[in-house]
């Protein structure tokens, strides 16, 4: 076995991605792990509902044992005791709070995906929780952005929305088919060198349980601000049922060799034009910028590609402190990953 390896959980943003990087890396690898100072610089730090059914998740697929596996908790021990195990899986983050939660399936999705991308054989797995909620990518940011740029790194997976779910009950559904047997590559480096040119922007307004015409104000304020950027425009509203009312709009910039997703959330007090305007806006301002991929993409597609242990430069709109973390996190198991010119928003991955 592995020695133990002591992760820091309050570097750098000292957030919820730290403990999700740690988990998966520790299931793929079977590294025994323990995470100290588990979200020290959140608001209220330790596991909320959605890191403690990440955890029972990744516990499930390598057969971990685990202390330290309950709400609150700041201090983890993770240890596999097996390669991640395909198979089929059933995870539900309301289970992980008395009360319930909204805490978010996609981020449970993240922490577990690329264990069983690896895994030898088929996976169908199904999470409960927020599908779509703050602080978290949506299901649409995972299905429409975040799984076609897999794809070019040879992971195919099919994913399936059968239950929308807001805050503050969550209750969506989310179900994952995942191959299996992939191997992590580079089928075309170019292709995360250069976004080359824009061929659409698609996407969803979106009603939950309130009136059509918000879908629908949501879609007219998009295209009225983007139609300046002369491409097809292919956003429609849609109404939708679910258990806590909700709306919100979620964009897709679709370029020739590159997929960057936008999105913004509707709130009491915030009108439909405004929310509308808040995910164009972001969209614009990548696309005035000379990066491949947009800042949260960023993020999380650092982990596939380091895994691939290949040579590629890859630029970003802008370069947080999350994705300076979770580059310091992944190298804690892998060695030194990339190196990261800052001035320039560029990330040099190299083998170690």
């Amino acid at each position: 076995m592995r020695p133990m390896l002591i992760i820091d959980g309050s570097q750098g943003e000292g957030g919820g991605q730290i403990l999700r990087s740690s988990l998966t890396l520790a299931t793929i690898l079977t590294q025994p792990i323990t995470i100290e100072n588990i979200r020290a610089k959140r608001k209220t730090p330790g596991l909320a509902a959605q890191h403690l059914t990440a955890v029972r998740a990744a516990a499930q697929i390598c057969a971990a044992t685990v202390s330290g596996a309950e709400l609150g908790s700041t201090r983890l021990t993770f240890i596999p005791q097996s390669q991640p195990i395909a198979g089929d899986y059933y995870f539900n983050v309301a289970e992980a709070r008395m009360g319930g939660s909204a805490g978010a399936a996609t981020l449970v999705i993240q922490t577990i995906l690329l264990p069983l991308v690896l895994a030898q054989g088929k996976s169908r797995v199904i999470v409960e929780g927020g599908t779509h909620v703050e602080w978290s990518p949506s299901y649409h940011y995972l299905h429409n952005t975040f799984l076609p740029m897999l794809t070019y790194l040879g992971v195919t997976v099919q994913a399936e929305l059968l239950a929308w779910g807001w805050y503050p009950a969550g209750q969506g559904k989310i179900e994952l088919n995942i191959p299996g047997s992939a191997e992590l590559k580079l089928n075309n480096v170019s292709r995360w060198t250069q976004r080359g040119r824009l061929k659409q922007i698609h996407g969803l307004g979106v009603a939950a349980n309130i009136a059509a015409h918000i879908a629908q104000r949501l879609v007219d304020q998009a295209k009225r601000l983007l139609e300046p950027l002369a491409v097809p425009l292919v956003i429609e509203p849609q109404r939708v049922k679910s258990v806590s009312p909700g709306a919100g709009i979620f964009l897709v910039a679709e370029y020739e060799s590159s997929y960057a997703g936008f999105s913004a959330l509707g709130r009491i007090g915030k009108s439909s034009e405004q929310v509308a305007e808040a995910a164009v806006h972001e969209l614009l301002r990548f696309h005035r910028s000379a990066g491949v991929l947009e800042p949260h993409l960023t993020d999380q597609l650092i982990l596939p590609l380091a895994l691939t242990r290949q040579a590629i430069t890859v630029s970003s709109e802008s370069l947080s402190l999350h994705t300076i973390t979770n580059i310091a996190v992944i190298s804690q198991f892998l060695g030194p990953i990339a190196q990261v010119d800052e001035a320039n928003q560029l990330i040099h991955f190299r083998p170690s």
